[in-house]
């Protein structure tokens, strides 16, 4: 692994938003790092996803803001949240202005393996090894950390961070495995190519219709080529998590019988639509010992219902790699300095992101027109401060 003479070896496990993104910091800080990524080639998994000015500031920070906007839209329009029946406009916050007047930057939408394109722009090519499933991480006698991968080889670092998601490896060598609880919720997604989309899903806004026991989302990505689409329903029996296992497009579409059709139109232009399960994980108490960490979902997996997943993640590279630049010969301290930064911030994400499947799924009544209602008076980017506003080199100030 190329390293820098005072620096600590430091091995990612995990080349997706985390990894990439640590590693990126870490260069920019002057240390070096090897990124182990299971997947033999870098493909275009996943979905849209937001990007909030938390995340933006970080990807200006890092250098890559200008390749990022390449393929991310911009959200003029803003926020908008309509009722499931007919598509009744709740509330709209626009951002235009607003965001970059209260926090500097603006709000985009992006297609997950666009934000990786842009943070791999960050990384040297031969940081990055592919094709590198990380199967054992073990502790030394001399105090490096030893990891083994299912080809055979190994390698040995004064520090490891797992950014290996939901099914973490890693995390298994720092907590006793505890399996996650079964929310009843499960995600359908799909891609619908801009030219067979509706004009109002094509417009630069992230759109959420809310139903009983159920909600639906979407907004336009790739530069505006395509229309995101992620919908939130009971997941009865069905308990895969995997982001490979598909669904009928009829069996989306049932889902959602009886609501707006131009919410159905949407499905029916999509294609075979993914569908996994949000499985429940309770928050960590802790996530370093030694010289191992965690970052991003490996840590602190969250339901997506207040979209911070991905920046919570970039926000751990910028905060760690910080930590490990100002104590580069005692990475142990350093690791312990990150979580005790960001732990509890992170735990209030998910646990707000979980209370919010609730409020988002209430059956038509009593307690459905009382959200509602709210929904006039309240100012989500305001009183979301918390969330856009942070900045990890003032909080670790």
């Amino acid at each position: 692994m190329p390293h820098i003479a005072h620096g600590p070896r430091i091995a990612v496990v995990g080349g997706g938003i985390g990894g990439l993104a640590v590693a990126g910091f870490l260069r920019r800080a002057g240390l070096t790092a090897g990124v182990h990524e299971q997947a033999s080639v870098f493909a275009e998994v996943g979905a849209g996803l937001v990007a909030a000015p938390n995340a933006v500031r970080l990807l200006r920070r890092l250098g890559v803001l200008e390749r990022f906007l390449r393929r991310a839209v911009a959200l003029d329009w803003g926020w908008e949240l309509r009722r499931w029946a007919d598509g009744s406009v709740l509330s709209v916050e626009r951002l235009t202005g607003v965001c970059e007047r209260l926090y500097g930057e603006r709000t985009y939408v992006v297609h997950r393996a666009d934000l990786l394109d842009a943070l791999r722009s960050a990384v040297p090519d031969e940081w990055i090894r592919l094709g590198a499933r990380c199967t054992s991480v073990d502790e030394t006698a001399r105090g490096g950390v030893l990891l083994g991968f299912a080809d055979g080889s190994a390698e040995e670092a004064d520090v490891v961070i797992g950014a290996d998601g939901v099914h973490s490896v890693v995390r298994g060598a720092l907590t006793e495995p505890a399996p996650p609880r079964y929310s009843g919720v499960c995600a359908f997604r799909t891609l619908v190519p801009a030219a067979a989309a509706p004009e109002f899903a094509r417009r630069p806004a992230h759109t959420i219709w809310l139903g009983p026991g159920r909600h639906f989302v979407h907004y336009p990505v790739g530069g505006g080529r395509a229309v995101n689409v992620v919908a939130f329903a009971p997941a009865g029996d069905y308990t895969d998590e995997s982001w490979s296992a598909t669904a009928g497009v009829e069996e989306f579409r049932a889902e959602f019988a009886g609501w707006d059709p131009r919410v159905t139109d949407l499905i029916a232009a999509g294609g075979t639509p993914g569908r996994w399960a949000l499985l429940d994980r309770e928050p960590l108490r802790r996530w370093s010992r030694g010289g191992i960490t965690l970052l991003g979902d490996a840590a602190h997996p969250m339901f997506p219902f207040f979209a911070q997943g991905a920046a919570q993640a970039v926000e751990d590279a910028a905060v760690l790699a910080r930590c490990l630049a100002d104590a580069p010969d005692d990475p142990e301290q350093a690791l312990k300095r990150y979580e005790s930064a960001r732990l509890a911030r992170t735990t209030r994400l998910q646990q707000v992101s979980h209370a919010r499947r609730d409020v988002n799924h209430l059956p038509d009544g009593p307690e459905q027109r009382a959200r509602d209602a709210t929904f006039a008076d309240a100012d989500p980017l305001v009183g979301n401060g918390w969330i856009y506003g942070y900045d990890p080199e003032k909080a670790l100030a």
